[in-house]
């Protein structure tokens, strides 16, 4: 039998990198590296790093030479980066420099997951990959810079940029939504910010489905960048009050401003992706928001 695609995942015990971790075990051998192991699953090995540190990433992925990187590890705590920029762009930035320079020097391809918050959200409908750019906040400046350094390193690079991530292995706003709900009967949500929340599950199966295509020896696949989400789009407010229906918890969700919410970063107002791209290339339609929000809850 044919050896299995090495796949090495860059935080492999986050919420998104877990999921993955999930999904891909059985068809390719699963290399997990983070800073600790939260994922409990044996079947893959765990190597510890800090992506930050470009000896101790160039040395681990030099060493076990993987065919695909996935690098799914980020600070993604929007305010908490604006506080601390020197943080952000170390992890962000030239956190996935150093993931960018090992795979070139080990001959791998690059995954990068990136966001919709690289865009301003003026446009008023779903943002291309060709769209231009404007990060609003330190966050998606990171990421975008992220963006810039695997584009400049790399000739075998893709760069997937997804938005508004929730799943059952990290803080998300789902949870967060069902926590406040329970301890207040009165919330208070912003109304004014619109984007497609996308099931870590679900983007798992996508990038496991585009690491099938592009791991094919007859599949010609462009680098660059691909957008995928859950398809469909809602603001804060509406998501806050769907989730609270399907979880049948009662209470009030006040719709509130951007302005009035006074959150220490800036987000864009409509941050949708179109997936045409990515759909064109897999054949994956991905399912509905909502949909996918039902099999999280019940």
């Amino acid at each position: 039998m044919p050896e299995k695609q090495v796949v090495l995942i860059t935080g492999s015990s986050g919420m998104l990198g877990s999921d993955l971790v999930k999904e891909l075990t059985g068809k390719y051998e699963i290399l997990g590296m983070d800073l600790a192991d939260r994922s409990r699953l044996e079947s893959s090995s765990f190597l510890k790093a800090d992506i930050t540190k470009q000896e101790e990433v160039s040395r681990i992925i030099t060493n076990t030479r993987p065919g695909i990187v996935v690098h799914t590890a980020a600070w993604t705590d929007v305010d908490g980066c604006e506080l601390d920029s020197k943080k952000a762009y170390s992890v962000n930035a030239a956190g996935t420099e150093n993931v960018a320079m090992a795979c070139s020097k080990a001959g791998a391809a690059m995954i990068y997951i990136s966001t919709d918050f690289v865009f301003d959200g003026k446009k008023g409908s779903p943002y291309k990959e060709e769209d231009r750019p404007n990060p609003l906040s330190v966050y998606a400046d990171s990421k975008f810079k992220g963006e810039e350094a695997v584009k400049r390193l790399l000739k075998k690079y893709f760069i997937l940029r997804t938005s508004w991530l929730y799943g059952p292995n990290g803080n998300n706003f789902v949870d967060t939504i069902i926590a406040k709900a329970k301890e207040n009967e009165r919330l208070k949500v912003v109304d004014d910010q619109v984007g497609s929340p996308t099931y870590t599950a679900d983007l798992a199966v996508a990038i496991r489905t585009f690491i099938d295509i592009i791991s094919s020896a007859s599949a010609k696949v462009t680098p660059g960048i691909y957008h995928v989400s859950n398809s469909g789009s809602v603001s804060w407010y509406e998501y806050a009050n769907m989730i609270l229906s399907i979880a049948g918890i009662s209470a009030k969700v006040d719709p509130i401003s951007s302005d009035e919410l006074g959150r220490a970063a800036k987000r864009p107002a409509m941050s949708v992706l179109d997936c045409s791209k990515f759909t064109a290339l897999t054949g994956l339609n991905m399912r509905s928001w909502d949909s996918a929000l039902r099999d999280y809850l019940l």
